[in-house]
Protein backbone atom coordinates (compact mmCIF):
# COMPACT_ATOMS: atom_id res chain seq x y z
CA UNK A 1 0.00 0.00 0.00
CA UNK A 2 1.27 3.48 -0.89
CA UNK A 3 1.97 5.89 1.96
CA UNK A 4 0.85 9.50 2.19
CA UNK A 5 2.53 12.33 4.08
CA UNK A 6 0.36 14.70 6.10
CA UNK A 7 1.69 17.94 7.58
CA UNK A 8 0.41 18.24 11.16
CA UNK A 9 0.30 21.34 13.35
CA UNK A 10 -0.60 20.96 17.03
CA UNK A 11 -1.32 24.07 19.10
CA UNK A 12 -1.31 24.72 22.83
CA UNK A 13 -1.07 21.71 25.15
CA UNK A 14 -1.64 19.43 22.12
CA UNK A 15 1.95 20.20 21.06
CA UNK A 16 3.10 17.35 23.32
CA UNK A 17 1.57 14.89 20.83
CA UNK A 18 3.98 16.24 18.24
CA UNK A 19 7.05 15.77 20.41
CA UNK A 20 7.28 19.31 21.74
CA UNK A 21 8.23 19.83 25.38
CA UNK A 22 6.56 23.25 25.31
CA UNK A 23 2.91 24.17 25.03
CA UNK A 24 2.95 26.66 22.18
CA UNK A 25 2.95 24.52 19.02
CA UNK A 26 4.52 21.55 17.29
CA UNK A 27 4.85 20.86 13.57
CA UNK A 28 5.52 17.41 12.18
CA UNK A 29 4.94 15.17 9.19
CA UNK A 30 2.95 11.97 9.63
CA UNK A 31 3.42 9.12 7.20
CA UNK A 32 0.21 7.09 6.93
CA UNK A 33 -1.19 4.41 4.62
CA UNK A 34 -3.19 5.65 1.66
CA UNK A 35 -6.93 6.11 2.45
CA UNK A 36 -6.17 7.00 6.08
CA UNK A 37 -8.75 9.12 7.88
CA UNK A 38 -8.60 11.83 10.52
CA UNK A 39 -9.36 9.10 13.06
CA UNK A 40 -6.32 7.15 11.80
CA UNK A 41 -4.18 10.29 12.15
CA UNK A 42 -5.38 10.84 15.71
CA UNK A 43 -4.53 7.20 16.55
CA UNK A 44 -1.09 7.63 14.95
CA UNK A 45 -0.47 10.68 17.15
CA UNK A 46 -1.96 9.05 20.26
CA UNK A 47 -4.25 12.08 20.50
CA UNK A 48 -7.71 11.39 21.98
CA UNK A 49 -10.30 13.14 19.82
CA UNK A 50 -11.93 14.56 22.97
CA UNK A 51 -8.82 16.67 23.62
CA UNK A 52 -9.00 18.58 20.37
CA UNK A 53 -11.07 21.64 19.73
CA UNK A 54 -11.14 23.50 16.44
CA UNK A 55 -9.59 21.53 13.57
CA UNK A 56 -8.73 22.63 10.04
CA UNK A 57 -7.83 20.50 7.03
CA UNK A 58 -6.08 22.54 4.34
CA UNK A 59 -7.54 25.71 5.88
CA UNK A 60 -11.10 24.33 5.87
CA UNK A 61 -12.92 23.93 9.16
CA UNK A 62 -13.51 20.25 9.94
CA UNK A 63 -14.33 20.09 13.67
CA UNK A 64 -15.21 22.16 16.71
CA UNK A 65 -15.59 21.20 20.38
CA UNK A 66 -18.46 18.74 20.62
CA UNK A 67 -18.92 18.56 16.84
CA UNK A 68 -16.40 16.28 15.17
CA UNK A 69 -17.91 14.91 11.95
CA UNK A 70 -14.46 14.70 10.32
CA UNK A 71 -13.31 11.41 11.88
CA UNK A 72 -14.07 9.52 8.65
CA UNK A 73 -12.61 12.21 6.37
CA UNK A 74 -10.07 10.56 4.06
CA UNK A 75 -6.76 12.39 3.98
CA UNK A 76 -4.65 12.89 0.87
CA UNK A 77 -0.92 13.15 0.33
CA UNK A 78 0.23 16.66 1.15
CA UNK A 79 -2.77 17.60 3.31
CA UNK A 80 -2.17 20.02 6.18
CA UNK A 81 -4.11 19.34 9.38
CA UNK A 82 -4.15 21.80 12.28
CA UNK A 83 -5.40 20.73 15.71
CA UNK A 84 -6.18 23.39 18.32
CA UNK A 85 -6.66 22.73 22.01
CA UNK A 86 -10.16 22.93 23.54
CA UNK A 87 -9.32 26.23 25.21
CA UNK A 88 -8.30 27.88 21.95
CA UNK A 89 -10.79 30.52 20.99
CA UNK A 90 -12.01 31.47 17.57
CA UNK A 91 -14.09 34.65 17.25
CA UNK A 92 -17.77 33.81 16.88
CA UNK A 93 -18.28 36.14 13.92
CA UNK A 94 -15.87 34.08 11.80
CA UNK A 95 -17.69 30.79 12.34
CA UNK A 96 -20.36 31.39 9.72
CA UNK A 97 -19.62 31.26 6.01
CA UNK A 98 -16.19 29.79 6.76
CA UNK A 99 -14.81 27.29 4.27
CA UNK A 100 -15.39 23.81 5.66
CA UNK A 101 -14.90 20.19 4.66
CA UNK A 102 -18.05 18.52 3.31
CA UNK A 103 -18.61 16.42 6.45
CA UNK A 104 -18.65 19.51 8.67
CA UNK A 105 -20.98 21.48 6.37
CA UNK A 106 -23.40 18.55 6.19
CA UNK A 107 -23.38 18.12 9.98
CA UNK A 108 -24.18 21.81 10.46
CA UNK A 109 -27.05 21.70 7.95
CA UNK A 110 -28.57 18.70 9.74
CA UNK A 111 -28.66 20.48 13.10
CA UNK A 112 -32.01 21.88 14.17
CA UNK A 113 -30.34 25.13 15.29
CA UNK A 114 -28.29 25.45 12.10
CA UNK A 115 -25.15 25.53 14.22
CA UNK A 116 -25.79 28.99 15.63
CA UNK A 117 -24.43 28.54 19.14
CA UNK A 118 -21.19 28.84 21.05
CA UNK A 119 -21.10 25.29 22.46
CA UNK A 120 -21.77 22.17 20.42
CA UNK A 121 -22.92 18.86 21.83
CA UNK A 122 -23.06 15.56 19.97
Amino acid sequence: MVDICVEVWLYGPLARYGGSDGDVFAQMTAQLPEMSTVQDLLAHLGLPTEERGITFINGNLSAMPGLQPDLGHVLSDGDRVSFFHLKSMWPFQYRHDVSAVAEFSEAMQMREDGGIRSLYET
